[in-house]
């Protein structure tokens, strides 16, 4: 096939299989809405799941490495095309990919009937074959420059093992050393990735409408030396979370990444939400590092769960809703902006990442803070399956089989 048009033509198989973002992207978002079910009647012992990790761990487990690992394979698959001049990966090879993450699902909810390597191994699998599969397209492709988002592929991966490891030898893996090195590789990929397609969406959108001062371009040299002082700030905080000098450099990073999205204009985007959300959620990137570094100089006046969740929920939550809903938009043929659905799948998130920080400044008023936080996922990423899952069940005209 000389385009991918061409080979989404050739495809006769169901649409959902044209194209990386289209399985994974929906898969996510229901995952996501399916957690938050699951979670909050977990939460108050209503009910049990057959799974050997407690349900803290269970639920921190499957928002970071099951959320968004498919997240990521779907932004992934659909990038790494774009960035290697390579065709996509569709069809059954793609649908398999997607089963092995649905069989890793059912493999750590069902994980007290199984042997904990077997768990490890079904948990593990998809990511180390689409680590494979990205290392492949990118040396055929020469595309070495994006060596790094295969080394963070390959972190994260790393940090769910570990995470597999601590629960199977007794340990709180909701506050260990796995979830804190996934946590820091999420927002570490948000940090590289989201700081090249914020400012480039921006400049983009702000150049067609001829409005004022650009952003300044991705990766300067501030830019390198911000991510190196948040790798360095992330590296000590996975290792030694409660010292006051990894406060003192989560602070750093957190006000060089604030000095950082500064420069990127975005004050003046909030005529389109579609790109003022991403924004937003980049936001989060320095807010996180900036209460983490707080709460370890000066313990309790966040607290450590409450000051995590600007990071989980803010930057990574928010952000991967950003990119799925643009990208959505984008490569279905639909116009690259926010309607009123769009904007409430945000508002909605964005209560439900207030109302969980909210709950662990105010511990009076944590049950129905934890409620209205579950509520608000549970709308923001059920809206996103009503909302997008028809497009991404279903080809445009002129890519479906005879366009």
């Amino acid at each position: 096939m000389s385009s991918t048009a061409e080979q989404m033509r050739a495809w006769s198989g169901p649409a959902l299989l044209t194209f990386g973002f289209r399985p994974f992207f929906l898969g996510a978002a229901v995952w996501a809405v399916l957690i938050m079910a699951l979670w909050v009647p977990m939460l108050s012992g209503a009910m049990t799941l057959p799974t050997a990790f407690d349900p803290v761990s269970w639920h921190a487990h499957e928002f970071l490495f099951g959320y968004l690992s498919a997240v990521v394979a779907g932004f992934l698959l659909t990038a790494v095309p774009n960035w290697t001049g390579r065709l996509p990966i569709v069809g059954w090879p793609l649908a398999g990919l997607f089963a092995l993450w649905v069989v890793g699902r059912v493999a750590v909810g069902l994980s007290t009937l199984l042997p904990p390597l077997v768990v490890v191994v079904l948990d593990l699998v998809m990511p180390v074959a689409l680590g494979l599969v990205i290392a492949r397209e990118i040396v055929v492709g020469k595309n070495w420059k994006n060596l790094i988002v295969l080394a963070l592929l390959a972190v994260f991966a790393f940090a769910n093992a570990l995470f597999h490891w601590e629960a199977a030898n007794g340990f709180y893996a909701a506050r260990g050393y796995g979830l804190r090195l996934g946590v820091g590789t999420g927002v570490m990929m948000i940090a590289v990735i989201g700081g090249r397609v914020v400012p480039s969406f921006t400049r983009n959108w702000l150049a067609k409408r001829g409005e004022g001062r650009l952003p300044t371009p991705p990766m300067q040299k501030f830019d390198k030396v911000a991510l190196l002082i948040l790798l360095i700030a992330l590296l000590l905080w996975v290792l030694w979370p409660d010292r006051w000098g990894v406060g003192a450099a989560l602070l750093l990073a957190g006000i060089a990444h604030a000095v950082r999205l500064a420069r990127w204009a975005g004050h003046r985007t909030g005529s389109e939400p579609l790109v003022a959300v991403l924004h937003v959620a980049f936001a989060f990137v320095p807010l996180g590092a900036i209460a983490i570094g707080a709460d370890a100089l000066w313990p309790g006046i966040f607290g450590a769960a409450a000051a995590q969740h600007f990071w989980m929920a803010g930057a990574i939550g928010l952000m991967t809703l950003a990119v799925m809903t643009r990208a959505t938009l984008g490569h279905t043929g639909q116009p690259l902006t926010a309607g009123i659905g769009t904007i409430g799948i945000y508002v909605a998130v964005i209560v439900a990442v207030l109302a969980r920080l909210g709950a662990g400044f105010f511990p009076s008023e944590a049950d129905w803070l934890h409620l209205l936080a579950g509520f608000g996922w549970f709308v923001g990423f059920g809206s996103f399956v009503l909302i997008y899952g028809p497009m991404l069940l279903r080809l445009p005209a002129d890519k479906r089989p005879g366009g």
